[in-house]
């Protein structure tokens, strides 16, 4: 115990630990919040399929050299989550199905471009590490972390400002617009800010992994509590000290951070499930 203490406290005179404690909690945070909002809406593997046209963009973007690859990651991002995540009267094919359409397609494209146009040498590893989560979270350069913690600022101020609208977009979009509420206005701020979340959850889990990262703290505090608030400030909680833990763990024992996390957050969920089935079991409990 004492040695693991140690190497962290060693880890912690180094440059790059405090910006991925910062950076890192603010990400899982962000995708809580907006983990709440999709697994009510019945959006739970959102994160699958904007995090692998994320990876499609970030192929491209390598294999041009285009500089600063979040000018192409983002755009594509935001598009695809207002497509899927608007309503659309004349939608031919249908949400669950477009969603595993998109999944794949755009993962077997981002592979196949990355495998035949990359210059790299040790492809399958750069394909590994930005699936699975890599080390990019404790390798960030100043302006990633400033553009980290701008946008992820303004996914929570916007959530705070809408709160009462997405509450009601969220449960009933229908009699929100019957009442008077642009529900659309608020289902593309709903998409956007999703979208922006997803492409910062790269860089702590990796592709394949966002979906636990915004959906796990969610389930984790809707087994113990009912209301809407409660379940957002309880699934916030859940998931910055999942991040702070796992990130934590990466260092002590030198475990992929990404997997990490997940693994973090799967235990709380575990736990707490226990904890909702003792309390539904303690009230139904005759006296």
């Amino acid at each position: 115990m004492e040695a693991i203490i140690e190497r962290i406290i060693a880890y912690s005179r180094f440059d790059f630990f405090w910006p991925a404690m910062i950076v890192g909690p603010l990400i899982a945070l962000c995708s809580s919040l907006l983990g709440v909002t999709l697994v009510l809406r019945r959006f739970s593997f959102i994160g699958d399929g904007l995090s692998h046209v994320a990876f499609g963009a970030l192929t491209v973007a390598t294999v041009t050299g285009i500089a600063n690859e979040m000018l192409l990651i983002m755009p594509a991002t935001v598009v695809t989550a207002v497509l899927l995540l608007m309503r659309g009267k004349r939608r031919k094919i249908m949400g669950d199905a477009s969603l595993a359409m998109l999944s794949a397609g755009a993962l077997g494209l981002g592979y196949l471009i990355m495998s035949k146009f990359s210059k790299k040498a040790n492809v399958s590893g750069d394909v590994c590490t930005t699936l699975f989560g890599s080390q990019k979270i404790l390798t960030l350069k100043t302006p990633e972390v400033w553009t980290c913690v701008i946008a992820a600022a303004a996914v929570l101020l916007i959530f705070v400002v809408f709160y009462n609208k997405i509450f009601s977009v969220t449960f009933d979009s229908d009699f929100a617009a019957a009442t008077g509420t642009h529900a659309g206005v608020y289902s593309l701020i709903i998409a956007v800010i999703t979208a922006v979340v997803i492409v910062l959850a790269m860089y702590l889990v990796g592709s394949l992994l966002i979906s636990a990262l915004v959906v796990f703290p969610a389930l984790s505090a809707m087994r113990v509590f009912k209301s809407f608030k409660s379940v957002v400030v309880c699934s916030g909680v859940v998931s910055v000290c999942s991040a702070v833990l796992g990130i934590l763990a990466h260092i002590a024992f030198n475990t992929p951070i990404g997997s990490t996390i997940v693994v973090v957050q799967l235990v709380v969920f575990l736990v707490f499930t226990l904890v909702g089935f003792l309390r539904t079991k303690a009230v139904r409990k005759p006296a």
